[in-house]
């Protein structure tokens, strides 16, 4: 059907217009000698066939099946791998040019109405193709909503949707999540799952009330397998040094960092490269969000009782290798964990701290005993993400003196010479000018930095003593230990990223 003689018929009648023809996957065309040929997904629908003959006033034609997703790239249909429920802006077209009626109605609207569960959908299906970790559906008073999303770390703006239609939007939206549509006072919470190349995708769902009306947050949840260890972008000495750890029989390691910054993604990379037929690795998460075959996964309910510490102490009796507990948020699930790693077994764990000599005192705050967790502790590793530069738009530059002394000033001027770069001579960086496939940033993607603190016997000495953050920031850089912003400054000269983003780092940004 993709010969270059096909033309469409539709464009004639308003009727058979391209939303239409999408919304039921249906192409009318002709061959060289103008016979007309219905490509439809569903050939036995009496019904569309009647339509289309009344629309297009024909009586012979010939019949053609068609794959949903074919046939909307022959609409034009940009469909990233899935069949989408519409174009956004034609959808929002459809809404704009509702009856004065509808406007009125407000409240009432059907939040049911084929538009607004088509808008719903369209938003779901670009956020995943953008690959979004959030969406925002900001209500303003007196002016559309705003709908926005979270990519690579960075809100952008992506559409708006007119005011009459919010609530319509917004109860679309709690019913997909099982939520009270009658209750707008307080926040609630739930879940809803929508298909995309016939995969499902997990979305959390946030609605809070504002003075504008309710709001929405919906984290994106992270689908598939593990991501290889070799892709982390680990640098060489934290690569080696990890994988020295994680070889240990027993032992805790912590994965440390903001929300949002990849700890799950890491210890399930971990976890993949640990994941042989001769370990039994048990996984307590809330929410599971990366499954692999051969881990037993656990989803803890803290509704009911089923805490990280409960699943913790059921795991010790089910004969476990390794344990990932998701988060240790409380003393007694840190106790717990530090219990299990003293008798034998691999604890892997995340905090969120901001750093890995900070993590140490947060946990002994908690009143863990100093000797217990030095003894215990194998590694901490914090870690952030940072936007990386698009490679379609990339290019490189020679530095200015300005961007020299700042990296050297960053990495620190005694650990120059390990970086093996001539600052006094040219030295090249990458910048993104921006393009279509990046929106105009110049960034495309995320990479991870990392700080690696190996618990040495002089380090393991000073935690016996709790010594201060500063100390053992000092003894672990002594160890060899590099920084968050190090590390950075080793992703921009390799031409990953460029300055903004250590600016950024070390600034404390998002």
């Amino acid at each position: 059907m993709c010969s270059s003689d096909l033309y469409h018929l539709y464009q004639s009648d308003s009727r058979l217009n391209l939303s239409y023809l999408k919304r039921n996957h249906v192409a009318v065309v002709s061959d060289a000698n103008d016979s007309p040929i219905v490509l439809m997904a569903e050939p036995n629908n009496a019904t569309l066939l009647m339509e289309i003959e009344s629309a297009l006033g024909i009586d012979s034609y010939e019949i053609a099946v068609g794959i949903p997703t074919h046939i909307l790239q022959y609409l034009g249909e940009n469909v990233g791998g899935g069949s989408g429920p519409g174009d956004l802006d034609e959808i929002l077209d459809e809404i704009g040019t509702s009856s004065d009626e509808d406007e009125e109605l407000g409240d009432d609207l059907s939040d049911d109405a084929p538009a607004v569960v088509r808008l719903v959908s369209r938003v779901l299906h670009d956020a995943k193709r953008l690959n979004a970790s959030d969406i925002h559906v900001d209500p303003e008073k007196g002016a559309p909503t705003r709908v926005r999303m979270r990519v690579d770390g960075v809100i952008r703006d992506i559409n708006q949707v007119p005011a009459s239609h919010h609530n319509a939007v917004i109860a679309r939206i709690k019913i997909m999540a099982s939520l009270n549509i009658a209750e707008k006072r307080v926040p609630q919470d739930g879940k809803l799952t929508f298909r995309m190349s016939g995969q499902p995708v997990e979305v959390r769902v946030a609605t809070i009330p504002t003075v504008a009306g309710e709001g929405v947050v919906m984290r994106i949840l992270a689908t598939g397998g593990a991501m290889p260890i070799g892709k982390m972008n680990l640098s060489p000495r934290n690569m080696g040094m990890l994988e020295v750890m994680i070889k240990n029989p027993h032992g805790i390691l912590l994965v440390v960092g903001p929300t949002g910054s990849g700890k799950t993604t890491t210890l399930h990379a971990v976890l993949g490269y640990l994941n042989t037929p001769d370990k039994k690795i048990w996984t307590a998460e809330d929410p599971v969000e990366i499954t692999q075959p051969g881990l037993q996964q656990v989803q803890v309910v803290p509704k009911i009782g089923f805490t990280f510490a409960n699943a913790l102490r059921a795991f010790l009796r089910a004969d476990p290798d390794i344990i990932l507990i998701g988060e240790m948020r409380d003393k007694e699930t840190a106790h717990a964990g530090i219990e299990a790693s003293l008798t034998g077994h691999l604890v892997l764990s995340t905090l969120h701290t901001n750093s890995a000599p900070e993590t140490i005192t947060r946990l002994l705050d908690l009143g863990l005993d100093p000797v217990n967790f030095a003894d215990a502790c194998v590694g901490i590793l914090a870690q952030r993400l940072i936007r990386t530069i698009c490679p379609d738009c990339k290019e490189t530059y020679l530095a200015s003196d300005d961007d020299k002394a700042f990296l050297r000033r960053q990495y620190g001027e005694s650990y120059l010479g390990e970086l093996e770069v001539d600052f006094d001579a040219d030295v090249e960086l990458t910048r993104g000018t921006g393009c279509d496939t990046c929106g105009g940033t110049g960034y495309k993607g995320r990479t991870g930095v990392h700080e690696l603190l190996g618990m040495s016997a002089e380090l393991r000495g000073m935690v016996y003593k709790e010594a201060s953050v500063p100390e053992m920031k000092a003894q672990a850089a002594k160890d060899g230990m590099r920084t968050l912003t190090q590390d950075a400054v080793l992703k921009v000269l390799k031409g990953d990223t460029d300055i903004a983003q250590i600016q950024i780092l070390s600034g404390g940004g998002h």
